[in-house]
């Protein structure tokens, strides 16, 4: 852009001037002078550029001949309307007491044309003039204006920027909103009324985004306006989690065949959103194409160079824009503005030939004929309806007004410092430098109330209206205000909606829905399709353990240790801390088994109390019997401190409480087993061993072997006891409460020394299995020591296998199961004999000899 800003500066001074020989000194223009379309010099004069014509004929230049004069056509009554503005501000300070007292402000307008070359000729007319000749002095001479309004466009504005930057020459734009305009390296003297389209992009994306629309269509002005603004909202789309389907570009001159593609894309794109980044003059031949092949059901997102254009809004064929929202510049009441406006009339400058075609254009007729058609002068515009005398909409007529007030203000300052200083000349008073340098600091309100300065950048606050496109009448839409969006505020609270008078695409109150893929719920996590933009998506449910408690998650969050995820995966709960319970089947049937068990225990006990002077409860040492059934009784009881929430207790008392009666029990079983064999060998002449193992010796056996045992759960609860620990090992969804062991080799020591005392004695009783008896004791015993060992050694591969609470459910059926063997294998016969064959139960009986058989 600089470079061809430079060839183009470079061409014009070529073209236009010449200098004689050197001894005149003199520079005389060959081609013809710009003049300004609008003018009145005065004591003051502020230059202004508006692309009054809608373009510029192009010309090709031979450099044989003077260049004609270059024509442009197509008069463009909303920018004749700023020039009325810009004309009508200038008029309203000269009428001021308070602003430029005793100044008289003057103004040249001049035609941009809506093309780069003619503003800068008009930007180089204004700082020069248009005297035909230039003198050794005109050089040094300050400018003819003292700042320069305009222009209309980013483009044309970015060339006037270039140009009269190195000359200090305030620019001051009322609708140039290129955020590239911003960077005061490139362009040091530009200033605008108008936000920066920075602003604009952001306040778009947080629209998008409030509104829940992640998959849009973006359309552009392929010009500077369209680039820079799409560029800084695909920017802020990206960080916002915006995607956008498809961007396409158009410009006015374009073929037709490029807007029918772009109405193609438009068509055929799966986004519900589109995001028109548009100046009004590209705008219009897309709707064109769009209303011909009727596309409709789409939302329209405007920027602020169209989304309150009054051509768009009234034309019919264009209905398929209701519902469209967007920012423009915040609106305001000008005072007098339409009198003025309406009070404009050629015979005010009977030479001035813009006037004459401004209300040919008008008024739809002709000077240059007379009868029908043709203009007569009376017409009146104050009868008027049409872009120029509708006084509704005066956003940026505004912003051109505050343009002309900042300039006043400028100078205001200027003169009023100058008055006060004693070192300022007169001709310091209004160089560009001295301009420059107060505009940066400017302050002042307006008669809106609104209060004016600019930043570091040259930029004012951004402030905007969100409007809505509705419809009234015979399909003519009206601008509704819904919303604003103030960058002063902040960031949380810039953006301010009412939803509920906003009307979407296809006069619905249903918010429309775009979007590549559906959201997804809690407990899901987004997983991005390949090959395609993060908006597009699948939604995949959070693994088990991992919860996500908003909606399109990106990713699924592990629960704390003891947390797990419920059934839908949005929330971390307590696991369920496992255990076996009184409550549950499998704890009810074992405590009603050991409950069976210590009933058969007490009622044997009771039977053998009634029975005791009978022979066969005398036989084998009744107090062992009475102490085995004792310990029975525990053993069964022993296994209910298995069942239940493991506490510090209850786990020191399981194993203990098991080792010590399992230990008694056996030890009563051993000593019965040891009377069996000393019975029958002290039968033989000349023994007396059982002088050696009396009742004494017996019970004090008992108590040895059952002390050992005590001795070990001592040590083990002093050194390493066990304790209850949550064990999340087994299962990930739920925490195992059982008891550790503290140290194993306690636990494993219990074992060992029951099942050493169970072998001894499985030992013994099958030794003595074969010795004469009717009722040999010992037969009962080893099979009951059988049935002991064989439980006891299935239980050590199944306890170590079986995970959670069904390791303690194994040992409490193998301390059952081996309870009931030693209940029933060494009591069951005595009690049928006492309750059914009571006949065998005499000293006889019980002393015969007969010859027993081998098992």
């Amino acid at each position: 852009m600089a470079k061809r800003t430079l060839s183009l500066l470079l061409l014009l001074l070529l073209v236009h001037s010449i200098c004689l020989t050197d001894s005149e000194q003199v520079c005389r223009l060959l081609g013809q002078p710009d003049f300004p379309l609008l003018s009145a010099e005065r004591d003051i004069n502020i230059g202004a550029i508006f692309s009054i014509h809608r373009s510029a004929l192009l010309k090709m230049h031979p450099f044989t001949s003077k260049p004609e004069q270059t024509t442009c056509v197509r008069l463009n009554l909303r920018e004749f309307k700023f020039a009325q503005t810009f004309i009508f501000a200038i008029e309203e300070i000269n009428n001021s007491t308070q602003l430029l007292p005793g100044v008289s402000l003057g103004y040249k307008i001049y035609d941009g044309c809506n093309s780069i070359d003619q503003t800068i000729l008009a930007g180089m007319a204004l700082m020069n003039g248009y005297e035909e000749t230039l003198s050794d002095t005109s050089c040094s001479s300050s400018p003819t204006v003292q700042a320069i309004v305009g222009e209309s466009t980013s483009s044309p504005t970015i060339a006037l920027a270039s140009v009269v930057g190195p000359f200090s020459l305030p620019v001051i734009s009322h609708f140039a909103t290129c955020a590239c305009l911003s960077n005061r390296k490139r362009y040091p003297s530009f200033f605008r009324t108008i936000p920066s389209d920075y602003y604009q992009s952001s306040a778009l994306v947080q629209l998008v985004k409030y509104f829940g629309w992640t998959w849009v269509g973006t359309v552009r002005s392929r010009s500077d306006y369209g680039n820079n603004g799409m560029a800084a909202f695909e920017e802020a789309a990206n960080k916002e989690g915006i995607c956008i389907e498809y961007s396409e570009a158009i410009l006015r001159t374009d073929p037709q065949e490029q807007f029918l593609k772009t109405m193609e894309v438009i068509r055929q794109g799966t986004a519900r959103v589109v995001v028109a980044f548009v100046s009004f003059g590209d705008f219009i031949p897309l709707v064109k194409v769009i209303a011909e092949h009727n596309i409709t059901g789409l939302q329209w997102v405007g920027s602020e160079s169209w989304i309150t254009s009054r051509n768009l809004a009234e034309t019919k064929e264009y209905s398929f824009l209701s519902g469209a929202v967007g920012f423009a510049v915040v609106n305001a009441k000008l005072v007098g503005l339409r009198e003025f406006l309406v009070n404009v009339h050629p015979d005010q400058e009977p030479n001035n030939e813009l006037l004459k075609e401004f209300w040919e254009t008008a008024f739809q007729c002709t000077f240059r004929t007379s009868g029908s058609g043709s203009c007569t002068g009376s017409e009146k515009l104050a009868e008027l309806k049409n872009e120029y005398t509708d006084i509704s909409e005066l956003r940026i007529e505004h912003k051109t007004y505050t343009a002309v007030y900042a300039v006043a203000h400028t100078l205001h300052n200027i003169l009023k410092d100058f008055k006060f200083s004693n070192n300022s000349s007169k001709e310091e008073l209004h160089t560009p430098q001295k301009v420059l340098q107060y505009m940066k600091d400017v302050r002042f309100t307006i008669k809106t109330g609104e209060n004016i300065f600019f930043d570091a950048s040259g930029d004012p606050v951004a402030r905007y209206d969100l409007v809505n496109w509705q419809p009234v009448e015979d399909g003519i839409l009206q601008f509704k205000h819904v919303g604003i969006y103030d960058s002063s505020l902040p960031s949380g609270q810039r953006l301010q909606i009412n939803l509920e008078h906003i009307l979407w695409a296809g006069n619905t109150g249903k918010l429309p829905v775009s979007m590549c893929s559906e959201s997804c719920f809690p407990g899901t996590r987004k997983a991005v399709q390949k090959g395609r933009p993060i908006c597009c998506y699948d939604c995949i449910p959070c693994a088990e353990g991992e919860i996500s408690n908003g909606t399109d998650s990106s990713d699924c969050f592990p629960c704390d240790l003891e947390y797990w995820s419920n059934e839908s995966k949005d929330r971390c709960v307590l696991k369920v801390v496992e255990f076996l319970s009184y409550t549950e089947i499998m704890g009810m049937l074992l405590c009603i088994f050991s409950f069976i068990g210590v009933l058969l225990t007490a009622f044997v006990s009771v039977l053998f109390y009634l029975h005791k002077e009978t022979p066969i409860v005398r036989a084998n040492n009744s107090e062992l019997s009475f102490l085995l059934l004792f310990s029975l009784s525990l053993c069964f009881l022993c296994s209910l401190t298995f069942i239940g929430r493991p506490t510090e207790w209850s786990c020191m008392l399981r194993h203990t409480a098991f080792g010590i009666t399992f230990v008694l029990c056996i030890s009563c079983v051993l000593g019965k087993t040891i009377v069996v064999l000393m019975a029958f060998r002290a039968t033989l002449p000349g023994s007396n061993v059982m002088k050696w193992f009396g009742p004494a010796q017996q019970r004090f056996s008992v108590f040895s072997l059952t002390l050992i045992q005590v001795f070990i759960c001592v040590l083990w609860l002093t050194i390493s006891p066990p304790f209850p620990y949550m064990n999340s090992s087994y299962y990930r969804e739920r925490i195992i409460l059982e008891c550790n062991l503290g140290s194993a080799l306690g636990f494993w020591a219990i074992l060992g020394y029951t099942g050493l005392l169970s072998i001894l004695c499985f030992v013994l009783a099958f030794l003595a299995r074969k010795l004469p008896d009717n009722f040999n004791e010992a037969k009962f015993i080893t099979f009951s020591m059988l049935i002991f060992c064989a439980v006891w050694l299935t239980f050590i591969p199944a306890y170590v296998s079986s995970p959670g609470k069904f390791t303690v459910a194994v040992e409490i059926f193998a301390i059952l199961v081996s309870s009931f063997g030693l209940l029933f294998c060494i009591f069951a016969p005595k009690c049928y004999i006492i309750l059914i064959k009571p006949e065998n139960n005499t000293k006889k009986q019980m002393m015969g000899k007969t010859s027993s058989k081998a098992l």
